[in-house]
């Protein structure tokens, strides 16, 4: 994997009519060959800046460069180096399966040969050799998005750009789909990912970006991201009574907490050591008047570090 970016933001942003900013001077660099992703909360501005890095959203301010090519200075020059898979299902339903591939390669100057050839490894990739000659209407949601897929990297991109790519498929679909991905990444493709599925963006991305409300709020690899927390234990508390006091009190007890976040209900406390902690906690809590309801002990994840980031969980 190269350093040089292959799509760069400058300054970024997307102010919608009644004053919404969606998106907030980002400033990103996304190297070649990695699995970038964008992760964040519904309405937090990822589909937004993948539709300016496309040409599918005009921005307010700022640019938008993709293999050298301002977005919106030379959108025709830069359609050919992104495919992008959207949210909803935009398979041609006249054409079956094949024929969705092949058009499209004939679209971007492909010759007949050629198109017929490409799609027939396209559809051997992406585990749909079977179904060639299906209407699209006939395919399960996760083979829809496999074609999508195998539909945008046709004409070779230079950056796949997939928003929200396993959003309400079946746990089969989605662990299918990461494995074509990876098989991608590994043939060096650039992909850049938005989701808000913390699992998928632990499993596929090479680093990613915590976005909300229009703003990054961290960018790193995952295990990056993961060890800013301070931490290598998160104990969840659910109590009865005032949580900030709680998580005072229990940090001032626990010499190897690192910090102590209340979000939706719970009391969330960073330690450096999980040994002996859950029987210190309770006895504490107990001590001082708190009817503990629930406690668990966990390695740190992503939603954590969106806790600690935002104050409250990521699928809120």
């Amino acid at each position: 994997m190269g350093d040089a970016p292959v799509a760069v933001t400058e300054h970024l942003t997307k102010v919608y009519p009644g004053g919404v900013r969606a998106v907030d001077d980002l400033n990103l660099e996304i190297r070649r060959g990695e699995i970038f992703g964008l992760l964040g909360p519904n309405g937090a501005g990822k589909s937004t800046t993948a539709g300016m890095l496309t040409t599918r959203v005009r921005p307010t301010e700022g640019r938008a460069v993709v293999g050298g090519v301002d977005v919106w200075e030379d959108p025709a020059r830069a359609k050919r180096l992104i495919g992008v898979v959207p949210q909803s299902n935009t398979l041609d339903r006249a054409l079956d399966v094949r024929e969705n591939l092949y058009f499209h390669g004939r679209f971007f100057g492909m010759r007949a040969r050629t198109a017929r050839a490409e799609a027939d490894l396209l559809l051997e990739r992406f585990r749909l050799s079977d179904r060639a000659t299906a209407p699209v209407m006939a395919l399960s949601g996760g083979m829809a998005q496999r074609l999508m897929a195998a539909r945008a990297v046709m004409h070779r991109p230079q950056v796949l750009f997939l928003d929200e790519p396993t959003a309400g498929l079946d746990p089969q679909s989605r662990i299918a789909l990461w494995e074509i991905l990876r098989e991608l990444h590994t043939d060096g493709q650039t992909i850049v990912l938005t989701t808000h599925y913390m699992e998928e963006a632990d499993e596929l991305c090479d680093r990613l970006a915590i976005i909300d409300h229009g703003v990054v709020m961290a960018l790193d690899t995952p295990e990056g991201l993961k060890r800013s927390v301070g931490a290598d234990t998160v104990v969840t508390v659910t109590a009865d009574g005032d949580l900030d006091r709680l998580g005072q009190v229990l940090t001032d007890r626990l010499g190897t907490a690192t910090s102590a976040v209340v979000a939706v209900g719970k009391l969330q406390l960073g330690v450096r050591s999980a040994d002996g902690v859950l029987p210190t906690v309770l006895s504490t809590a107990e001590d001082h008047g708190f009817t503990v309801r629930d406690l668990s002990v966990d390695v740190p994840s992503l939603e954590d570090v969106f806790i600690q980031l935002t104050g409250r969980e990521l699928r809120d």
